[in-house]
């Protein structure tokens, strides 16, 4: 089972920067977008259900901001069982930030995680989403459910995850108090995929600046992440920071999970 998350900034934009052909190479099981930037009806057929995939999308009540969608190919190897297109707060789902879809294995958060820079209300707005996501989902995980989180975090976790740690320690999504959030999210029993593969690779980003023209010399950032509670962690087979695919200013990221070793599998 493959299931692949990007950011993709502006999904009527990066239909015109070869998304169907990566759709259509690639045949994930589940796509899981971030930062839509439309509505369901503002965009074209052939985008919007990729290949024939269908799916659920949040999108803000903003026009043109933020917004998430997640879609499921045709024959998936573990289908839905249910669509829900918010977290159940607010403040939240009006800015598009969550999907969830509910596999039986496992819960899947496809999450656009709020941008913290641009000044103090906003940054005060992401550190309280996550202390009440972390909230929800220990919740989740103490009702016994095993769950992923995909998304653009806006997080970036160690010091081999940014290009100059010491430089960016100042910065939006690379502070101590985030950091310190994601050490607390993965006590939740999260695990983080692709360093559960790669523990000390350098060099590996999702996020590059358009402004500083930072991907051609990869002064890049690892914010996207797909991450899994420990009962997964048996079924990972692979996962993959797809840098060679451009579009965005993100990459999408990826993992493969054996669905024969999915707990409660026969």
């Amino acid at each position: 089972m493959k299931i692949i998350s990007w950011n993709v900034n502006g999904i009527r934009a990066v239909g015109k920067k070869g998304f169907l052909p990566f759709v259509e190479r690639e045949a994930p099981d589940l796509l899981c977008l971030q930062e839509t930037k439309a509505h369901f009806d503002q965009v074209e057929n052939s985008v919007r259900e990729p290949h024939g995939m269908k799916g659920a999308w949040s999108s803000a009540v903003r026009k043109g901001y933020s917004g998430v969608a997640s879609m499921e190919r045709p024959g998936s190897r573990l289908p839905v069982k249910e669509w829900i297109p918010q977290i159940g707060i607010e403040k939240y789902d009006s800015e598009g930030r969550v999907v969830v879809t509910d596999h039986g294995a496992f819960l899947l958060y496809n999450i656009y995680f709020p941008n913290g820079g641009s000044g103090q209300e906003r940054h005060d707005f992401k550190q309280t989403f996550l202390e009440d996501l972390n909230r929800h989902l220990a919740e989740k995980i103490a009702s016994g459910r095993e769950i992923i989180v995909v998304g653009d975090y806006n997080v970036a976790h160690r010091e081999i995850d940014v290009y100059d740690p010491v430089k960016l320690a100042k910065e939006s999504g690379f502070l101590p108090e985030e950091r310190e959030w994601f050490d607390r999210f993965l006590k939740l029993g999260f695990v983080d995929t692709f360093r559960h593969f790669y523990p000390d690779e350098k060099g590996a980003f999702t996020w590059w600046s358009y402004v500083e023209r930072a991907r051609p010399v990869n002064r890049g950032w690892r914010i996207d992440y797909i991450s899994v509670t420990k009962g997964l962690v048996p079924a990972l087979k692979s996962a993959r920071v797809m840098d060679e695919v451009e579009g965005s200013d993100h990459c999408p990221v990826m993992v493969e999970l054996d669905v024969g070793r999915l707990p409660g599998a026969v």
